[in-house]
Order: structure tokens, then sequence, then C-alpha cells
């Protein structure tokens, strides 16, 4: 019998329907909503980043969503320290946690525990940020291809948060992303967690996205933008990095048409499904359901929730 806590982690690409998932298990099971998504923590951005709406946040409780203003970053380990203290809080309730998301980083640092990476110096720190500003992501990649080929293989060239952090940890450590990882310590998982994965083949996906899109338009994400570019108009906040938000900064700042936005940002979307799509394949102990299985996602929480008690 498996003695450790249990929480239920609902994961998988882009526009797939984990939120829908999540209620269906709360209207059966007391339940609150833990999200492990990096953008939908970010105050500004609830359109942009598909935040679940005011009808679906009132079902149950829905945390650590929307908390983080644009000017914050947001790592791995902060989100394992506020998922760990937000677990903890609701399991005192009597609560079941769900975790919904699909940041595949996020998920194994804290089920896996994270690599306990040095902390940076300033000055190689800024020394990166050069770089990037003077060269762009695609350099450093560049240079991942060669000092870690296999983390390189995971992030995309044009990711300047973890091209930049790939370099700045190599430089300062002398071991890459990957031996960080996989070989140094790393604490063992604290809960007993059942994973289920929403699966879609990308192309059957992608006439979704493209709606899904449409409809964030319509809702108002232009002038949910432009109204957080009133609040920072850093363009290097961390906060404007993310899909949809990116294109639709450079909108405002007349680099692109309505149109050329709209097509760039499904572009990069899909490019996005596409990669967490690979990771959660990649990962094991995944019970899979096609999008809309939602009762039958519902049933197996509840059956392995009996199996535990038994």
């Amino acid at each position: 019998m498996n003695d450790k806590p249990p929480i239920v982690c609902l994961l998988g690409p882009t526009g797939t329907g984990k939120t829908a998932a999540a209620i269906a298990i709360s209207k059966r099971l007391d339940s609150s909503v833990i999200n492990f998504d990096s953008r939908q923590v970010y105050r500004d951005f609830p359109i942009i980043t598909a935040q679940p709406d005011s009808s679906e946040q009132a079902t149950c409780p829905h945390l650590l969503y929307g908390f983080l203003s644009t000017g914050e970053k947001m790592t791995a380990a902060r989100f394992v320290e506020l998922a760990m203290e937000v677990i903890e809080k609701v399991r005192a309730q009597g609560r079941l946690p769900i975790l919904v998301g699909g940041t595949g980083l996020y998920l194994r640092s804290l089920l896996s525990g994270i690599a306990p990476i040095p902390e940076i110096p300033n000055d190689i720190r800024g020394k990166i940020v050069e770089r990037v500003k003077a060269e762009g992501p695609q350099a450093l990649h560049v240079e991942l291809v060669r000092t870690d080929p296999v983390y390189a293989t995971k992030i995309h060239p044009n990711d300047t948060q973890r091209n930049a952090r790939a370099a700045e940890v190599f430089l300062a450590t002398g071991k890459n992303m990957t031996w960080w990882h996989t070989e140094s310590e790393h604490a063992p998982a604290p809960y007993d967690a059942l994973k289920i994965g929403m699966k879609i083949v990308l192309n059957d996906l992608e006439p979704h996205l493209g709606k899904r899109i449409d409809q964030m338009l319509e809702l108002g994400a232009l002038a949910e933008a432009r109204a957080a570019f009133e609040n920072n108009s850093d363009p290097d906040a961390p906060g404007w990095t993310g899909i949809g938000c990116a294109e639709l900064l450079a909108f405002m700042q007349n680099e692109m048409t309505v149109d050329e936005v709209r097509m760039k940002w499904i572009r990069n979307t899909r490019a996005y499904a596409k990669r967490q799509i690979t990771w959660f394949q990649k990962e094991s102990d995944i019970h899979w359901f096609a999008p809309g299985e939602n009762e039958s996602v519902a049933d197996l929480v509840e059956h392995w929730l009996s199996e535990k008690s038994a």
C-alpha cells in the first residue's frame, strides 16, 4: 500500500480540455485545481493565456492562476515551492489536489525533485543577457547543440529564456543542464501522483487552436494586451515572452498587422503544442484519454482513490 498522500495530475498540450476534465472530477470529489502552466500565472493576461474563466473557477477553488505581475519571473524552483505550500493547504482542508497544466518541466520538478543548480553570479548572468541582445537566442542554441545535444532537442532556438538559462548554467558551473537534471541529487517525490493525459494527434488539434485564438481575439485579447502594456511597457519583462503576448506586443509596436499577429500566434502555438506532445510522450505512467472523455477520467480517479484506501 502506498501511504503517500494522493494528488491527481491532468496534463497534455494546450487546448485539449484539461480544465473540463478537472471540473468533472470536482463534481464528484471535494477538490481544488492547482495550475502548473508557466504562462497562466500572469495576472495581466487571463484571456491570452487561456486561464479558466469565472464560471469555471466558480465550480471549485482554482489556485496559482493569475497572481504574478508581468515583470516577475516564474521558474521551476519557485513553482515547486509555491505548489508544495498550496498542496498542503488543500490537503489540510480535506480536499483532493488536482494539478492541471502543460508545463512538463514544472510537473517533473515537483514529482521527481528539482536539480539544485547553484545561484548564478550576476556578472555571468549579465554577460549572457548582453549576448542575447547582440546575437539572439539562436546563437546560444547553436552552442547548446555542441555542449548539451540532449537538452538542445527539447527547446526551440527562439526560446530566449531557456537558451540563456542553459548558457549561464554551463558557463557558471561547467556542467550542462542534462547533467544537472539527471546526475545531481534530487529530492524524492512526496506524493502519490495519478497522471492523466489528454492525448490528441497534432493535425487534429491544429484546427481547434486556430478557432481558440480567434475566440481570444473576440473576447478582447488586444485590449487586454494594451492594458497590460500600460502597467508594464518593458518588452523584456517575463510576462511579455509568452506566446500570444509577444505577438500582440509586436502589433502594439507597429511591427505586425493584426492578420500577421494571428498567423504567427497560431504557428507558434502549434509549435509549442508539438513540443508538449513530444515531452509528455516520454513521460511514464500516464493514463491517456481523448479530449472530452471527462466522465471516464473521473471514473478512473474514483477507482484509484478507492484502491488506495482499501
